[in-house]
């Protein structure tokens, strides 16, 4: 992953307009939404249980951020008829 896309503004609004589409997508299979939420909720509700810290979830955000990057660059990666169906590919 390149720190340079991780700062594009161009990259997250692909993420975020990707996310919902292929999470609720039936052509991605459960284990695959598994490897995104698992993670996240944990990260969410562990480190909360060890050191309370109320009002602070700015790195439970970021961490979120990081894993749903990764769920959808993968994703579009593993089924690549997923990938852009907005765009009219031309053959």
């Amino acid at each position: 992953m390149k720190w340079r896309k991780l700062w594009s503004l161009r990259q997250w609004a692909h993420v975020l307009r990707r996310l919902p589409r292929l999470l609720a997508s039936s052509q991605v299979p459960l284990g695959d939404k598994l490897l995104f939420f698992v993670p996240a909720l944990l990260y969410w509700v562990l480190p909360d249980i060890i050191i309370p810290i109320p009002f602070m979830p700015l790195d439970d955000i970021g961490v979120t951020m990081l894993l749903m990057n990764w769920f959808v660059t993968r994703t579009e990666r593993k089924y690549p008829q997923l990938a852009e169906p907005d765009r009219i590919r031309v053959k």
